[in-house]
C-alpha cells in the first residue's frame, strides 16, 4: 500500500508516475479491481459543495494530484506528494503498457466524431493495441447500466472514461465494477486532446500550473470565470487550512 497525505479532509496517495503505472499493471495481472480517482483545485473546490462527488472520488482505490496547485498545497500544507500525476499523462502510459503487455482496453466518452477521430489517431500511434469497444459519452441516466454490462462482455481490462465530472466519477461509483475492468480511469478531457479538438498547454505553462489558464484563453466565455472563481475559492482553502494547521504564539508557549 502506498503513503497518503490528508489534504482538505481528502486521502491522496503519494505515488509518482511510475509507482502508479505499475500498481495498475499488478491490478490486471493479478485480477484485482483498481479505481482511480484524480483531483485538482477545481475538483477539490467543487467536491465541498456536492456531496455525492465527494463520496464518489474518495471511494476510489487510488486517489491522484492530476493538477500542480495540489502539489503545491501539499507542500505548504505539510502534506508532500512526490510528484503531479496528471491524468492525460497517465492514460497515454497505460495505452502504451496495454499495448506491449497485449492488455485489452474500452473506451467510453465524447462526441462521436471526436471519439472516432481519437480511436483513428490511437490506432497509428499505438497499432497493436487491443481496443476491446468504444461508445460516446452521450447517453441517460437509465442507460448506465446496460452501458456497463455492454462494457463487461467486451472483456476489457482497462477503461478510459473521457467524460466530464461528476459524470464520471458517478458512473464509475455506480456501476465500475459492473464493467469488469480491472482499470478504471476517468481520463476527463483527455480524448479531445487526443482528437486534436483542443491543445493542451506547452509542457511550461503545465510545469508553472497553468494549464488553467491556457484552456481559458482557448474558452474564455465557457471557462474564463469558472476557472478564476475555483482558482480563487482553492487559494482562499489553502490559506484557510495553513492558519489551522498553524500553532498560535500563545498555544506554542504553553508546550514549552
Amino acid at each position: 500500500m502506498s503513503a497518503r497525505r490528508t489534504l482538505f479532509g481528502i486521502e491522496v496517495d503519494a505515488l509518482t508516475m511510475d509507482e502508479t503505472v505499475r500498481r495498475c499493471l499488478e491490478a490486471v495481472r493479478d485480477g484485482r479491481r483498481l479505481e482511480i480517482g484524480v483531483v485538482n483545485a477545481a475538483k477539490l473546490v467543487n467536491m465541498r459543495r456536492d456531496a455525492q462527488l465527494a463520496d464518489a472520488v474518495t471511494g476510489c482505490d487510488l486517489v491522484l494530484a492530476d493538477g500542480q496547485a495540489v502539489v503545491w498545497a501539499g507542500r505548504v500544507l505539510r502534506a508532500p506528494l512526490p510528484e503531479r500525476v496528471a491524468g492525460i499523462d497517465l492514460f497515454l502510459r497505460l495505452l502504451a503498457e496495454a499495448e506491449t503487455a497485449g492488455v485489452s482496453v474500452y473506451f467510453l466518452g465524447a462526441k462521436e466524431e471526436v471519439l472516432e477521430e481519437m480511436l483513428r489517431r490511437v490506432a497509428s500511434r499505438f497499432p497493436r493495441l487491443k481496443v476491446a469497444g468504444s461508445r460516446n459519452g452521450y447517453f441517460h441516466d437509465d442507460e448506465q447500466e446496460a452501458i456497463a454490462g455492454g462494457i463487461a462482455r467486451s472483456g476489457a481490462q482497462m477503461l478510459f472514461l473521457g467524460m466530464t465530472s461528476p459524470k464520471k466519477e458517478i458512473f464509475t461509483a455506480a456501476h465500475g465494477t459492473r464493467t469488469g475492468a480491472r482499470v478504471v480511469h476517468g481520463v476527463g478531457g483527455s480524448f479531445d486532446i487526443l482528437a486534436g479538438v483542443t491543445k493542451r498547454a506547452p509542457k511550461s505553462w503545465q510545469r508553472w500550473g497553468l494549464e488553467w489558464l491556457y484552456r481559458a484563453l482557448q474558452e474564455p466565455r465557457r471557462l474564463g470565470r469558472r476557472y478564476v472563481t475555483t482558482n480563487v475559492s482553492f487559494l482562499l482553502m489553502t490559506a484557510r487550512e495553513f492558519v489551522r494547521l498553524t500553532p498560535s504564539p500563545a498555544s506554542a508557549n504553553r508546550s514549552h
